[in-house]
């Protein structure tokens, strides 16, 4: 008696989260004294995001704090919601991982380097690195189909 056993391949298409992207470099330097601008994207195709909250490290960026000069600024078109963050009169202290975290999609990071006047660093000569967000959902599961497809 033959047996014959087939592998059966399942493919999950069903919903995947929205992804937030910030705009620009993984990598932000501005001067001491400036202003430092990110803006985060989320295109969402169904319903927009309830709100955005912005870390800097593991804290809550907080508005009303005795520093000032922190305002955030949020959009929510048919398309998707843009959320723009800005922190006047830059200090180090302001260097460090800043995260953009919406209430229904996947988070995105950027670095901000607060640099004192004639600083200059040689990460800034090789250009962007990307855009602080992870690999497209669509790239993954086209990756997963062709690998699945090879066995």
């Amino acid at each position: 008696m033959k047996f014959e056993a087939w592998r059966n391949t399942i493919v999950d298409l069903g919903f995947t989260a929205a992804q937030a992207s910030i705009w620009g470099p993984e990598d932000v330097y501005v001067k001491k004294g400036s202003t430092i601008s990110l803006t985060c994207s989320v295109n969402v195709h169904s319903t927009p995001p309830g709100s955005v909250l912005w870390y800097h490290g593991s804290a809550v960026v907080d508005f009303d704090s005795a520093r000032g000069g922190i305002s955030l600024e949020t959009e929510k078109t048919a398309t998707g919601t843009t959320s723009k963050l800005l922190v006047t009169k830059a200090s180090l202290n302001d260097s460090g991982n800043y995260t953009c975290v919406p209430s229904n999609a996947n988070p995105a990071s950027v670095y901000v380097h607060v640099l004192n006047a004639g600083e200059y660093p040689a990460a800034m000569q090789h250009g962007d690195h990307g855009s602080g967000t992870a690999l497209s959902p669509c790239i993954l599961l086209f990756t997963t189909l062709v690998l699945a497809s090879w066995r």
